[in-house]
C-alpha cells in the first residue's frame, strides 16, 4: 500500500479493498522499521492516528462519503497541532505541546483525514537542506548521503519513502518545491493567502504560505481542495471562492503557452537538469503546448532582496521566544536580562541567529531605507516582470532548483546554500503559486530532478491541470526508492 497515491488508496477505502485501520497501522510500522535512519518524522501519534483511523472507519460503515476520510498524511512541524509537541524544528520549542489547532489542522481533521505525526524540518523553516534541525539533519531516501532539501525535507523525504501518501509543507522561499524536486515527488506552493497562516509557526509573514506535497498533482488538488479558503483569524487570507481544482485536471493542453524565462538557463544551471527541465518540456510540446522565451530581468536582485526581507520579518516574529511564555528558558538566570539572553543564545540554533541579527540590522534606525525599503521597492520589481511575462504566456517552467540534491555538508558556506533557491524564492516575492514535479534523474546517480511551473495569482487549477497532463504522459512520479530491500 506504501506505493499508492493518495486518490489509489482513496478508492481502496471506498471499495472495501481495506480499512483505514489496516491503511494506518501498515504505514505506521514501515515508519517504525525505516524512518531510524532516514530520521524523517520528530514525533509519531500512533495512538491517535489509530483512534482517527478507527473513527473514519466507523463513519464509513454508517454511510459518510467524505473523499479524503480515513486517508493518512503527516504535518510539517510547524503547524500546531492540539496535544501534540510542536517543535519547528527548534531546541527553543522542544517541550512545546500546543493548546490548539492551526486552521488547515482542523480542516484535515474535518475531512476525516488521519494525521500520523509530524515531520521534520530545518530550524524555523530556515534552510534548504534540512541540516538545521535541532532533531538531526533528514536523509533522502533516493540516496541516504545527500540532502532531502528544506525546509520541509521531512515532509518531502516522508512521501518519497512511503510512509504516508501525502503530507503539508510550507514555503517561504521555496521550502515545498525545491525539497519536492530533491526527492522526486510533488510539491504546491499555492498563492500568498490562499491558505490560511493561523496556527502555522511565522517565520516571514508575507512570505509564507503552506501546502501540499504528495506523488501526484492530482493528490495536491485534493488537499488544496481541503485547507484552501479564507480564514477571518488570519488577515493575510484571502476571501476568493475555493474551485473545484479536481474538475480540469483533464483539460487538454492543445494551444497552451509555456514561457521559458532565459535567467533561468543561463549560469550555474546543473547541465543534468537542464537537459531534464527541458526533455520535460518537449512532452509539452508534444501535448499541443507552444514554448517561447521570456525574460524576468530582475531575477539576479531575487536573493539579495529576499535576504533583507525575510529575516527582517523573522527578527520580529522570533522575538517572542524570550524565555517567559513559552518554550526554552536558561537555568538559574541572574536577572531579567541574563534569562532573555541565555533563553535565545541556547534556544536557537546557528542559521536562525544568523538571521535575527541580520534582520535585526537591517530594521534598525539608519539602516532602514537603505535596506528594508530598498528591498521593498525591488520586491515590486520582481511582481511586475511576472505580471508583464504572464500578459504573453500562461505559465512558466524551468528548474526547481539549480542542481539535483547534493551531499550532506556539502555546504558550509551559507551563501553558497542561499543559492539554492536562485529559482524559487522570486515566487514568494510576487505571491504567485508554483509547482515542482518529478522530472527524471541525474545520470551519475539515483537522483531526482524537479520541473518547476509557475501561474498566474489564484491559477492552482491550471497548475495542477498542466502537471496532471504531464504526470500522464510519463511515469517519473511513480518512481519509488527502494527501502525494503535495505537494511536499514
Amino acid at each position: 500500500m506504501h506505493e499508492m497515491t493518495l486518490t489509489e488508496l482513496a478508492k481502496g477505502l471506498k471499495a472495501g479493498d481495506f480499512s483505514s485501520r489496516e491503511l494506518t497501522t501498515s504505514l505506521l510500522d514501515r515508519i517504525e522499521r525505516l524512518d531510524g535512519e532516514l530520521n524523517t518524522f520528530i514525533t509519531v501519534t500512533r495512538d491517535q492516528a489509530l483512534a482517527a483511523a478507527d473513527a473514519a472507519d466507523q463513519a464509513r460503515a454508517r454511510g459518510d462519503e467524505r473523499p479524503l476520510a480515513g486517508l493518512p498524511l503527516a504535518l510539517k512541524d510547524i503547524f500546531c497541532t492540539r496535544g501534540v509537541r510542536t517543535s519547528c524544528g527548534s531546541k527553543m520549542l522542544d517541550n512545546f505541546v500546543s493548546p490548539y489547532d492551526a486552521t488547515v489542522v482542523e480542516k484535515l481533521e474535518a475531512a476525516g483525514m488521519v494525521s500520523l505525526g509530524k515531520t521534520n524540518m530545518d530550524e524555523f523553516a530556515m534552510g534548504s537542506s534540512n541540516e538545521n534541525s535541532f532533531y538531526g539533519a533528514v536523509k533522502n531516501p533516493w540516496d541516504k548521503s545527500a540532502v532531502p532539501g528544506g525546509s520541509s525535507g521531512g515532509s518531502a523525504a516522508a512521501v518519497a519513502a512511503g510512509f504516508t501518501p501525502a503530507a503539508l509543507g510550507t514555503d517561504t522561499g521555496g521550502s515545498i518545491r525545491q525539497p519536492a524536486a530533491f526527492c522526486g515527488v510533488t510539491g504546491l506552493k499555492p498563492t500568498y493567502g490562499r491558505v490560511s497562516r493561523y496556527g502555522m509557526i511565522a517565520y516571514a509573514s508575507s512570505l509564507d504560505q503552506g501546502g501540499p506535497m504528495a506523488r501526484s498533482a492530482e493528490d495536491c488538488a485534493h488537499l488544496l481542495g481541503a485547507i484552501a479558503g479564507h480564514d477571518l483569524r488570519d488577515s493575510t487570507s484571502v476571501a476568493r471562492v475555493v474551485p473545484d481544482y479536481l474538475a480540469e485536471l483533464d483539460t487538454p493542453l492543445s494551444g497552451l503557452k509555456i514561457g521559458l524565462p532565459k535567467e533561468y538557463f543561463g549560469d550555474g544551471l546543473d547541465p543534468e537538469v537542464e537537459r531534464a527541465v527541458r526533455e520535460a518540456i518537449g512532452v509539452y510540446e508534444s501535448l499541443g503546448a507552444k514554448v517561447c522565451e521570456v525574460s524576468l530581468p530582475h531575477t539576479h536582485l531575487a536573493i539579495p532582496a529576499y535576504y533583507v526581507i525575510a529575516p527582517a520579518e523573522a527578527s520580529s516574529n522570533l522575538s517572542r521566544y524570550d524565555g517567559v511564555r513559552f518554550g526554552y528558558r536558561c537555568d538559574a538566570p541572574a536577572d531579567l536580562e541574563d534569562l532573555y539572553k541565555r533563553s535565545r543564545a541556547e534556544g536557537f540554533g546557528d542559521e536562525v541567529k544568523r538571521r535575527i541579527l541580520i534582520g535585526t540590522h537591517t530594521l534598525s534606525e539608519g539602516f532602514f531605507d537603505a535596506y528594508y525599503r530598498k528591498a521593498q521597492q525591488v520586491r515590486r520589481l520582481i511582481r511586475q516582470d511576472f505580471l508583464d511575462a504572464f500578459d504573453e504566456v500562461d505559465v512558466l517552467m524551468g528548474p526547481a532548483a539549480p542542481t539535483p540534491a547534493f551531499d550532506l555538508g556539502a555546504k558550509k558556506d551559507p551563501v553558497s546554500m542561499y543559492l539554492q533557491d536562485i529559482y524559487t524564492i522570486a515566487i514568494n516575492l510576487a505571491g504567485i503559486p508554483g509547482i515542482s514535479v518529478p522530472a527524471g534523474f541525474s545520470g551519475q546517480g539515483q537522483r531526482p530532478i524537479g520541473l518547476q511551473i509557475l501561474g498566474q495569482h489564484f491559477a492552482e487549477a491550471q497548475l495542477l491541470n498542466v502537471a496532471h497532463q504531464f504526470q500522464q504522459a510519463t511515469d517519473w512520479h511513480r518512481r519509488h526508492p527502494s527501502l525494503d530491500q535495505e537494511t536499514i
